[in-house]
């Protein structure tokens, strides 16, 4: 395989973070907001939104949830908290909230759920949770989600995937990884394995079933260059199975990625009719 982190482009961090601070600092003010709140998980990507937010609108106007469930281990509890402390967020800003109470209510009424359902529902809680401290604070949810996992729709729908605005959308994650560097967020989790963390042991590459290194330069050839799948193979020397794989994944979950449909209605062609 070759070496695939060399085919996207090497960005110039400064400006990646002013281009997206001002575009954070306009998105708000066009919604006559102040107020930004984020899940944080203790992973990567929320932290570099954490990150992003605080240089864009201000840590007094920046409020940070870690919703932990019991899938969640301890320590990404603790690179939470790590990240919350870094960021010198004020004590009334950030709160620590379990969801499995809300979880098991769901489970109670329910039914038992496989873990897959229940991991839906755990993402979705976190996701109310946001939207009523949002509502609360009169301000919008920021999400954390980046080009990588929107593309191939790695993400739970109105989960994790509901929010006002994704600021690292445009970034694959391996660039998300070099933004981290550069906005200092500690080395243990820039380089921890990414994980929605909804059961034990659960890893995205080992979810998705690629490495994020060769699933990005994938997705860049494919959609920043136009490179056929045939091409890609080439290109990077990985199976044409491998390429065709992420390109049906990433065509099967684009209703993720869109608003729902609307089917248009044709008054005039549906007009009742009048006897003659």
């Amino acid at each position: 395989m070759g070496r695939t982190s060399e085919i996207l482009p090497k960005l110039d961090y400064n400006r990646v973070v002013e281009y997206l601070t001002d575009s954070i600092r306009k998105y708000f003010e066009d919604a006559s907001k102040r107020t930004g709140v984020i899940g944080l998980s203790g992973g990567l990507d929320s932290s570099v939104v954490a990150h992003l937010a605080v240089r864009a609108l201000g840590r007094e106007y920046i409020r940070l949830y870690i919703l932990p469930s019991k899938a969640t281990p301890q320590e990404d509890v603790e690179d939470a908290k790590t990240i919350v402390k870094q960021l010198n967020i004020p004590e009334g800003n950030w709160r620590l909230i379990s969801i499995d109470p809300i979880v098991d209510v769901f489970e109670n009424i329910l039914g038992q759920m496989g873990r897959v359902e229940k991991g839906n529902i755990m993402a979705r809680s976190r996701m109310i949770i946001l939207y009523h401290e949002a509502a609360v604070n009169k301000g919008l949810v920021i999400g954390t989600g980046d080009k990588s996992e929107i593309l191939i729709g790695y993400f739970t729908k109105y989960g994790d995937g509901g929010a006002d605005l994704f600021p690292i959308g445009g970034l694959y994650k391996t660039m998300v990884r070099q933004l981290a560097e550069h906005l200092g967020v500690p080395e243990k989790i820039r380089n921890k394995p990414a994980s929605p963390a909804l059961w034990p042991g659960q890893t995205a590459e080992g979810e998705i079933g690629i490495d994020y290194d060769t699933l990005d330069a994938i997705l860049y050839l494919r959609f920043e260059k136009g490179l056929s799948e045939k091409e890609i193979e080439r290109t990077l020397k990985v199976p044409l199975e491998t390429v065709r794989k992420v390109m049906e994944r990433v065509k099967r979950n684009r209703h993720k990625r869109r608003m729902p449909k609307i089917f248009t209605v044709n008054y005039g062609e549906m007009m009742l009719k009048k006897n003659v």
